[in-house]
């Protein structure tokens, strides 16, 4: 490319060294014919027109005019200085001739022209006129000019010169190989300074170009391959595998509460610690595997013919919870590693990234560290996709619809608090249970617009003057929800808009979802707290909270999971489980909440325990609003206990 743009460069500027020479050659042309028009005018009026007396000239010249122009022809052709002059009249007719010629001829245009004011003076030889005799002489500039004499001086005739070119020519000529000289040194300087400069543009591009190719395929930040080149090595590891009857694990490891470093200690320290770490996973991979950042906190590596990819991933693991200094502190962080084998797992890459993705998830959830996709644990398929775009679209276009289920205060029964389970109003799937869409929306960012509309719509049920404007009403959340750093101050910014009191609202969170991320888990209820809204755990008994957890969280009340409660009066070790709980809440001074209540025998034992609250369907099924205001239209049914 470069050698076609120095031939192109070349070729312009020589085309443009010919035309500028051409232009060079007419313009000296026309200075060589503008000095003969001189000097034949200054013939005229310094030799001939003081000859005449200012009548008009005819055929020919009286004796005293043909002496005067023989004397001046004979200086002047003699020297040279003319190689031929005539006088014509006034009709272009030769009325005098140095050598006799043109005398009977017919006048030329160029002669008429002079006869009628005009000078005209071309280029050509001595004898090359149609009217001319004899052979060819020397290159002349032949004038013709206007005769003028008398008082008021006027003309009368028009004198035709012959003016040797060749003086002229030499005087041109020099000046003009000057111009050449010149124009031809300004040329190649214009080509070399073109050259250079065409030199530093291509390397300049050449560079940009390069640069360009690095940012699209790798990332600003660490410099590791990003996404779209990471997908590229991947193919071709599985590739490689398939051709060689090996392996290659695809692994997405993510970083645990990498935002509490950058809300800590800033964003730049939270990217000086993604730089490092991006380090030591290029320093423990070898040449042909391959190592990029995927996004955010998120990383991606292949691992090309390996045997046992497990161990491989659990060194890396150890290798980036060692401690890293940032800004001379030292950091510890911890990872999630979720990885598929090819072609064991797939070989198409965008399936293979999907599932590791899948075991991420469930490395993230289960707090394992690595772990390698299982088709059991994949929830992922095309029909779960398609209902997540659906539920998007149903958010917005409000298909969304609340059911509330009573809590009755033990042992009164009377309802002192409503629970807002959603449910969606599917257009072609008909209604569908939270149990069909929640889980899937919990493992996007979507069950943050999703918690949002349930808060919403239930603060706004609770702010109208009704029956339900008397009791208290629990939402449900998600780790993904509580993760958020802005979600309390949602919370209680939903709280003023509907102006409804915080005390009225109970926030349930379940305790698997808790341990998901502690310590940020109690900032965020503490400041819900603060502000007055219950906290409510919510499925406990199955995780694996611990007491000095449980007792620095501001909680305000326990929710007994109904796996133990529903049979609790057939399974004595379920019995015993509800009876800690309970004894375990009073003591902590926190209200407790029994679900799953079915039967009149569960009600009575959760009695005699001395549980607080109980729901279930031997009170009230979940219900919509509609439904719910006539079924508390009996006040015997409202108690005004409140939490402590």
């Amino acid at each position: 490319m470069f050698a076609i743009y120095a031939v192109s460069s070349l070729v312009m500027v020589a085309g443009l060294g010919f035309v500028l020479a051409a232009s060079y050659r007419s313009e000296a042309r026309q200075r060589g014919l503008a000095e003969g028009r001189s000097e034949a005018l200054l013939v005229a009026e310094t030799g001939v027109d003081p000859l005449l007396d200012g009548r008009p000239l005819g055929a020919r010249l009286d004796r005293d005019e043909i002496t005067g122009l023989d004397r001046l022809v004979d200086r002047s052709v003699r020297s040279h200085n003319v190689l031929r002059l005539r006088v014509r009249n006034l009709a272009g007719n030769v009325a005098f001739s140095d050598d006799g010629s043109g005398f009977g001829a017919t006048p030329e245009d160029d002669a008429v022209a002079a006869a009628h004011g005009a000078t005209v003076a071309r280029l050509t030889h001595l004898n090359t006129d149609i009217n001319d005799h004899g052979a060819t002489g020397p290159a002349a500039v032949e004038v013709y000019t206007p005769l003028t004499a008398g008082t008021p001086a006027h003309q009368v005739g028009v004198l035709e010169v012959y003016l040797p070119y060749a003086p002229i020519n030499v005087d041109v000529s020099s000046g003009l190989h000057r111009l050449y000289r010149d124009l031809l040194a300004g040329l190649v300087a214009l080509y070399l300074l073109l050259f250079a400069l065409s030199v530093s543009l291509t390397q300049g591009l050449r560079q940009q170009v390069t640069r360009n190719k690095f940012l699209a395929e790798h990332d600003l930040l660490t410099e590791l391959p990003n996404r779209s080149l990471f997908h590229h090595r991947a193919q071709q590891a599985v590739r490689d595998a398939v051709a060689t009857q090996s392996h290659a694990a695809l692994a997405i490891i993510d970083l645990d509460r990498f935002k509490e470093i950058n809300d800590t200690l800033g964003h730049h320290n939270g990217d000086e610690l993604l730089t490092k770490l991006a380090q030591r996973l290029v320093a423990f991979t070898r040449p042909e595997d391959a190592v990029a950042r995927l996004g955010g906190d998120e990383f991606g590596v292949v691992l090309c013919d390996v045997k046992n990819p497990e161990e491989v991933l659990h060194r890396l693991r150890e290798v980036i919870e060692n401690e890293v200094e940032v800004s001379g502190l030292p950091l510890s962080i911890e990872s999630s590693i979720g990885f598929v084998l090819s072609p064991e797992d797939g070989i198409e890459v965008d399936e293979l990234l999907q599932r590791a993705d899948v075991a991420l998830y469930v490395a993230k959830a289960q707090h394992t560290g690595v772990v390698r996709y299982d088709p059991s644990q994949d929830h992922y398929d095309a029909g779960n996709l398609a209902l997540i775009g659906d539920l998007r679209h149903a958010i917005d276009n409000d298909e969304l619809v609340l059911h509330y289920q009573p809590k009755m205060a033990l042992p009164h029964r009377r309802v002192e608090a409503v629970e807002a389970l959603v449910r969606w109003e599917h257009p072609s799937l008909g209604l569908l249970s939270p149990d069909r869409f929640v889980p899937l929306a919990e493992r996007t960012d979507l069950i943050d617009k999703l918690t949002q509309w349930v808060l919403q719509r239930a603060l706004s049920d609770m702010s109208q003057k009704t029956e339900l404007s008397q009791i208290r009403m629990s939402v449900n959340v998600s780790a993904r929800n509580i993760s958020s750093g802005e979600f309390a101050s949602q919370v209680i910014a939903a709280l003023r808009k509907h102006g409804v009191s915080a005390d009225r609202l109970i926030i349930e969170i379940t305790e698997t979802a808790l341990l998901t991320d502690p310590s940020h888990a109690a900032v965020v209820l503490a400041e819900l707290a603060t502000f007055g809204v219950a906290i409510s755990i919510d499925d406990f008994g199955v995780g694996q909270t611990s007491l000095s957890f449980l007792s620095s969280l501001p909680v305000h009340e326990l929710k007994i999971d109904q796996g133990f409660v529903t049979d609790m009066t057939s399974d004595p070790a379920h019995c015993a489980i509800v009876r800690s709980i309970v004894d375990l809440g009073h003591n902590l001074a926190l209200r407790v909440v029994a679900e799953g209540v079915e039967t009149e025998d569960v009600a009575g034992e959760l009695c005699r325990m001395g549980c607080d609250v109980a729901q279930g369907y031997l009170f009230a099924r979940p219900m919509p609003l509609d439904r719910l205001r006539p079924w508390l239209t009996d006040a015997t049914r409202i108690h005004p206990a409140s939490l402590r």
